[in-house]
């Protein structure tokens, strides 16, 4: 076998998270499929993101240095009902991830995709990988004196922000997007017009 292999991965979701990975995808650029391997690899780096899978886990297993104990009482995921619509999107991933995915499968006890489906969610709720996978999309493409400029206007949103929330990279890109794409083909086109036409004025 190839070392090189992709395994083909098609997880149940919902209409919202695929929504939410397709503008990901629109946001960056980059093919669906793409993304959805990006949000598993972090997912499966983040020890936050496996506690929280480890809640539904039936079996005992070992991820990385760490036991999670599992609980054979625990109601399958499996045998859930899903709330509201659903649909399937596709994806190709490594052999490695592949195990890992079994693994998680195993201990979840459902099928490779079902576990996919339940990584996706939970590492897309975790508002650090959003912030840090926009960023990382951000300092690749964009270029120094207009990531300087972007680093400019957060600052200064959440400085001056009456709510007390703070604006991450993940909404305050999904704004500046909503802004502009109606004339802007890619993300570096709308972060350009952003800047010039509303951060410089």
């Amino acid at each position: 076998m190839r070392s090189d292999k992709k395994w083909s991965v098609q997880p149940t979701v919902s209409i919202e998270l695929k929504d939410c990975i397709y503008r990901l995808s629109y946001i960056t650029d980059q093919p669906v499929k793409d993304v959805v391997e990006a949000i598993c690899e972090h997912g499966l780096e983040r020890k936050k993101v496996i506690s929280h899978l480890s809640q539904n886990f039936r079996r005992t297993v070992r991820v990385d240095n760490t036991l999670y104990i599992g609980d054979i009482e625990r109601i399958p995921v499996k045998k859930r009902i899903a709330v509201g619509r659903t649909e399937r999107i596709s994806t190709r991933v490594d052999g490695n991830m592949h195990e890992t995915l079994k693994v998680l499968a195993y201990s979840l006890d459902c099928s490779i995709a079902r576990a996919c489906a339940l990584l996706l969610d939970a590492s897309v709720r975790d508002v650090e990988f959003i912030d840090e996978f926009v960023q990382n999309y951000l300092q690749k493409h964009v270029d120094y004196n207009r990531m300087k400029e972007l680093k400019k206007v957060l600052k200064y949103i959440n400085e001056n922000n009456p709510y007390s929330e703070e604006v991450s990279w993940g909404s305050f890109l999904s704004y500046l997007v909503d802004e502009v794409k109606l004339n802007a083909e890619k993300i570096q086109d709308s972060v350009e017009t952003f800047v010039i036409n509303h951060w410089k004025k």
